[in-house]
């Protein structure tokens, strides 16, 4: 553990698999205590208990983020147990429906999940932020998705896109109170939900279409998701005081060309 999280309280949504979990387990191994968060309570509670075998603390909570009133008891529960919060990464999110013809219960789903809960999240966890003491970091998981248009799914693009400017918005509102605010704009992640960008059309060659995006990878490979989890510590600590409003490609260098 390098403490460079110590004494400090973080909260990862979607925090039982994934890149929520590595991200989780490392701001944990920093010296985070992490609450996780997370729809399957199974799945947040086994990602604490490695937490807590590998030294770390954390606690585990089951959250529905499409519901506000679920988010709103999951700070009154952070403000309960700890009065204060230095770390809120907002990683919920889902693939959603492919192409434009999305049924409009489906196209408010992924909009639920993946844009108003981080709004709400960062809503009711700003007065738990204001006492971290010039501490604060929000986290968003972004994507490349949200930085260029993606063929397979519209939808996506929208919630992705939304998440960066309003991570942007927050680093200017925020800034003079000492919370900074940015994004991780992961590509191809070794993740359970990976295979889900790809088999969202019925029939779609999924081998085919991972091998045709892998090959537009400069690096070569998926990343694995503990290698976001890297990225999410350094925004979340004081290597990063000075940044903020930055939205970050962990994308093997997908974006560069």
């Amino acid at each position: 553990m390098s403490g460079a999280l110590e004494d400090r309280v973080a909260v990862v949504t979607a925090g039982g698999s994934g890149i929520g979990r590595a991200s989780a387990q490392r701001l944990a191994a920093d010296g985070a205590h992490v609450v996780v968060a997370d729809i399957d309570p199974a799945s947040a509670e086994s990602c604490v208990e490695e937490i807590r075998a590998a030294g770390g603390a954390g606690t585990a909570t089951r959250c529905d983020v499409s519901k506000t009133a679920e988010l709103r008891a999951l700070f009154a529960e952070v403000e309960e147990q700890h009065g204060a919060l230095h770390v809120l990464h907002n990683n919920a999110g889902i693939p959603g429906a492919a192409g434009v013809d999305v049924d409009e219960d489906e196209w408010q789903r992924v909009i639920d999940i993946n844009l108003k809960s981080a709004f709400y999240a960062t809503t009711y966890a700003l007065p738990l932020l204001e006492r971290a003491d010039g501490k604060g970091s929000i986290i968003f998981t972004s994507s490349v998705s949200g930085i260029v248009g993606s063929p397979f799914s519209p939808l996506y693009s929208v919630t992705k896109g939304g998440i960066i400017l309003l991570m942007k918005s927050l680093a200017v509102r925020l800034g003079p109170q000492g919370i900074r605010s940015n994004a991780i704009c992961p590509a191809m992640i070794e993740t359970p939900m990976l295979p889900q960008f790809f088999g969202r059309e019925q029939g779609a060659d999924i081998a085919g279409l991972l091998a045709g995006y892998l090959s537009s990878v400069p690096l070569g490979r998926p990343a694995a998701p503990a290698e976001v989890g890297t990225v999410v510590a350094f925004l979340a600590g004081d290597a990063s005081s000075f940044v903020t409003g930055a939205a970050i490609p962990v994308d093997g260098g997908f974006l560069a060309k």
